[in-house]
């Protein structure tokens, strides 16, 4: 059957096929070769795209901005005090109003139920640049690398995520490998996992597609065998910073280092990060955490960031033509 996303949003992960995925990434995959070609095709000519950013982005915005003027479509940002949405205007009244001015709206911030409202009401796709709760735009990037990275089908794929396993990484990648059938393991402690109705959700949708996703708590067994190995950072944005003491004692084993990559046992296993990542001193945030708790690297160490089994920025760069494959499903 013939695949159309015309007119679809874009919120979370749970609300596509398998099929409707593999689309996408195919489609990215395609997108990406015609623009290393010089042989892309803009096809949004005249379409106008309402960027909104609560929260800071490096690659989500640079990802959706790029994108739309390689396809001919203009983009209007608005960062986290350049609208009124959540503060003097409901963002049930944003969305009717934006949706009657834009053929699409983009939404990074807190609250998933923020873009769920924006989708309902605007009567053009919105598409989820991240909230506390899913990524999505992310895990078709992740994918999207996987595959240029592996000889195997992602449902051949076996990869593990380390540490908190209820962020939105681990719940957005968990529907993802569930959706596509991969095996996931979630390298978390217990109190770091997400509950028992989310891993109910996960484990109906793996049963229909022979995916697994399971919690391991020893670090090296989570690892064993694996294709890739995944991370994030300790404390997401907007977290309380108070937090950092508990969440170093809770995650330091599951830091990625080299004797982690050597536990999967697998000398083709690579590394990958949705970035920013805390892997040495260099940035405010990373001399505050050497000074407070005597680390200089966080959830993964600057050995294994800087090696050569590290695709982190072919991660980054596929968020390009990953969002550029849903504008165009989306829009053209």
């Amino acid at each position: 059957m013939p695949i159309n996303l015309r007119g679809r949003s874009v919120i979370d992960l749970n609300d596509f096929s398998p099929a409707e995925l593999r689309y996408l990434l195919a489609l990215a995959k395609d997108l990406k070769a015609a623009r290393r070609a010089g042989a892309e095709r803009p096809q949004l000519v005249g379409k106008n795209i309402a960027l909104i950013f609560e929260k800071d982005s490096t690659r989500t915005r640079s990802g959706f901005e790029v994108a739309a003027h390689d396809q001919g479509a203009h983009v209007t940002y608005m960062g986290p005090s350049g609208s009124h949405i959540g503060q003097a205007e409901t963002v049930r009244d944003t969305a009717r109003v934006l949706g009657r001015m834009f053929d699409a709206i983009e939404f990074r911030g807190f609250g998933q139920e923020d873009a769920v409202t924006l989708a309902r009401y605007a009567g053009v796709p919105v598409y989820n640049g991240l909230t506390d709760q899913s990524h999505p735009t992310q895990i078709l990037a992740d994918f999207m690398t996987m595959l240029e990275f592996t000889h195997k089908s992602l449902s051949d794929v076996r990869f593990a995520f380390m540490g908190d396993g209820r962020n939105n990484m681990a719940r957005s990648l968990a529907i993802g490998a569930a959706k596509m059938g991969m095996a996931l393991t979630i390298g978390a402690p217990a109190s770091l996992r997400p509950d028992a109705a989310f891993t109910a959700h996960i484990d109906a949708i793996a049963h229909e597609t022979g995916g697994s996703v399971r919690y391991e708590a020893d670090p090296a067994a989570a690892v064993a065998q694996a294709d890739f190995i995944y991370t994030d950072v300790w404390l997401s944005m907007g977290e309380d910073q108070a937090k950092w003491s508990e969440r170093i004692d809770l995650l330091k084993p599951y830091q990625v280092n080299a004797a982690l990559m050597a536990a999967a046992g697998n000398p083709l296993v690579r590394f990958m990060h949705c970035l920013p990542a805390f892997h040495d001193t260099d940035t405010s945030i990373g001399r505050d955490i050497a000074s407070r708790f005597g680390m200089t690297a966080m959830e993964v160490t600057d050995e294994v960031f800087e090696s050569a089994a590290s695709i982190v920025f072919d991660q980054a760069e596929n968020r390009m033509h990953s969002i550029k494959a849903i504008l165009l499903a989306t829009l053209g």
